[in-house]
This record gives C-alpha cells, sequence and structure tokens, in this order.
C-alpha cells in the first residue's frame, strides 16, 4: 500500500466522503496466481511468482486499494502449521491443514507455538523481509501484521465440527485451546510489527464467528478478539464472510474499525448496528457476479449496492469477502468504471 492509500484509508475511517467512493479487495491466493496465469503451488513456491503478481495487480488497477497489500500467506495451513498441522499443497487446489488434535482433551497440553521459529510464519516473514526494499522501490511499504482468528485456528487444529461440540460439551478445555491460540497470535503480531516499522495496522480473518451464536461468541469470541485488536495500531481490521448477525451488536465493543463481511446483508444495516462507528468493506456477491457473471452484470450490482447506500461515510466497495478464484481484469475494471459512473 503507498503512503496516499494509506492516508486515504486513515481519512475513510475517520468518515471522510470521497467522490468518487473508495474501492478495493482483499486479494490473496485463491485469486492472484490464477489471474497471472500461475499455479497456486508456484505462487507459495517461487519469490518471483508472488512478487510479481502482486505487482501486476498494483499495477493493473492503480485506483484501488488492495488489502492487506503484498500478503504473505500459505492460504489455511499459515498458522496450524505451528502446532503441528500437516500442510497439504497440491499443484492447483488451496491448501488445507489437517486437524492435528485428537479429542479437546488434548488442550490440556498443548504448548505455545514460538511464531520466529514455528511452522510457516518463519518462510512468511523472511518473504517480506526479502522484499522490503524491492517494495519500497515501487512505492510500497508492509502496513498490516495478518493472521486468522483463534476460532479459525482452533477449528483446523481439532476439526470444525469437532470444536463447536466442544463449546458444547467442554467448555473448559475449549476456553483453554484458545487461549493457548490466542497466545500464539498475539506473539505473531509482534513479531511481524517489530519486523516493519511502517505496520500501523493488523487483520485477523475469522469465518467461524459466522458458525456460533450470539451467546457462544460473547463467551468464547469477544475475550480473545478484544485481546488481540487491543493493540496500539491505527487500523484494526476484521474479515468474516460467513453469517455476521449474531456477532454485529458486538464489533464495536472490538474496537475494529474496518469490516469485510458476506454479502448477503445490506450495507446500511451493518451500518445502522454499529452505529456507523466502522467501515465496511463490500458487498456485491463475489463468485455468482464478480467472477462468474458479465462485466454488465458487476455493473448491474455495482449499481444496484451504491443506490441502496443511504449514508456514504465509511464505506470501501468491494465483493462480500475476498477476491474469489476467476475473477478477470474485465470484470475489475467494469467494477472499478460503475464506481466512477455512479458516484
Amino acid at each position: 500500500m503507498t503512503d496516499r492509500q494509506w492516508n486515504d484509508l486513515l481519512e475513510i475511517i475517520d468518515g471522510r466522503i470521497f467522490s468518487p467512493l473508495p474501492s478495493g479487495f482483499i486479494i490473496d491466493s485463491p485469486w492472484l496466481p490464477g489471474w497471472n496465469g500461475e499455479t497456486i503451488l508456484d505462487y507459495f513456491t517461487s519469490d518471483a511468482v508472488w512478487f510479481g503478481s502482486n505487482k501486476k495487480a498494483v499495477e493493473t488497477f492503480p485506483g484501488c486499494l488492495f488489502l492487506p497489500g503484498f500478503w504473505s500467506e500459505y492460504g489455511m495451513c499459515s498458522e496450524p502449521s505451528a502446532f503441528g498441522s500437516v500442510p497439504v499443497f497440491t499443484k492447483d487446489g488451496f491448501p488445507h491443514a489437517k486437524p492435528c488434535m485428537q479429542s479437546i482433551e488434548e488442550a490440556d497440553h498443548l504448548r505455545t507455538p514460538d511464531p520466529a521459529t514455528d511452522g510457516l510464519a518463519p518462510f512468511m516473514l523472511n518473504r517480506l523481509r526479502k522484499h522490503d526494499r524491492k517494495l519500497e522501490a515501487i512505492g510500497h511499504r508492509i502496513r498490516f501484521s495478518v493472521s486468522r482468528g483463534p476460532l479459525n485456528i482452533a477449528a483446523h487444529l481439532l476439526g470444525t465440527s469437532e470444536f463447536l461440540m466442544a463449546m458444547k460439551m467442554d467448555p473448559e478445555r475449549t476456553h483453554r485451546l484458545l487461549r493457548t491460540v490466542t497466545d500464539y497470535l498475539s506473539g505473531w503480531h509482534r513479531l511481524q510489527a517489530s519486523s516493519f516499522p511502517h505496520i500501523d495496522g493488523m487483520l485477523v480473518l475469522d469465518d467461524i464467528i459466522g458458525f456460533i451464536g450470539a451467546d457462544d461468541f460473547r463467551e468464547f469470541g469477544m475475550p480473545y478478539f478484544r485481546e488481540l485488536f487491543s493493540r496500539d495500531v491505527r487500523v484494526r481490521f476484521l474479515h468474516n464472510d460467513a453469517r455476521c448477525e449474531a456477532s454485529l451488536p458486538f464489533l464495536p465493543d472490538l474496537e475494529i474499525n474496518l469490516f469485510n463481511m458476506a454479502f448477503d446483508t445490506r450495507l446500511d444495516d451493518l451500518k445502522d448496528a454499529t452505529q456507523n462507528r466502522i467501515v465496511m468493506l463490500g458487498n456485491i456477491p463475489p463468485r455468482d457476479v464478480l467472477a462468474s457473471g458479465s462485466p454488465e452484470d458487476v455493473k448491474k450490482a455495482v449499481r444496484h449496492l451504491i443506490g441502496n447506500l443511504k449514508d456514504r461515510s465509511r464505506v470501501i466497495l468491494s465483493c462480500g469477502g475476498g477476491m474469489p478464484p476467476g475473477v478477470s481484469t474485465a470484470n475489475v475494471r467494469a467494477f472499478l468504471e460503475a464506481v466512477r459512473e455512479f458516484t
């Protein structure tokens, strides 16, 4: 992210209304490699492919915010690998982490990994260190520390169904598991921030938030997310593209100021429920419109999104969730053209 883009983001958070409205997308391994004609495995294993794909995106769409910007990651394997989860990679499939806990009872003995040495984190950090000067040479800087969230990682370690059952059957050990995961994540964010002086934001991605009700979020989500977002940074960014209605009333108390959601809730409803204290990044349908629709379908969806906004402050137009695989250059350009035309 450039200095100008970063400063614009801070002004959007403060409530300034831009004309045209700002546009931005979360981009990472599900979209970038295929869009650039590369395999996902090459994207993960080749510095040149990783850097070139991200550089091509920011140069092809210079007026667009790409978040978090030059993200070093290994998909869903990134953090669970530190706990011993086996990462599974294929040539062009999305990586996944095999559960490494046989039961919730193992939470009693789970140790807190060291992000400086354990799992894939050292590789992610080293990639950024190696490219820091190259990024500055093209006017970009590392602005965000990034991780999956505690619920998301716990579900990967134990298995999603098993983790959700453990909340009901063994809440004490579930808290023990989340405590260990959160301690690791706190250390991982600290390490990233201490490694790059321009980091002044954090992004946490957790879709398991949308799998639980309000009471469970209050008990098993709030304490750990609040702790993570208590860091002294100017941008506190949460992604959850599962259902968000149950957790929505609690989001202002987390003190996040940027939220990326799914596409099935109106932005005005989200803004009302959070007292317009949080910038909303969203939310046309990502797969059925942005990826599978025609450029005219995209423009129509953007026009509808903008037309239904009562308040244009604290909005960054996007899709609901991260950029999905298969989105063409033509459709991204149609999105950006529609924003210019209708705002």
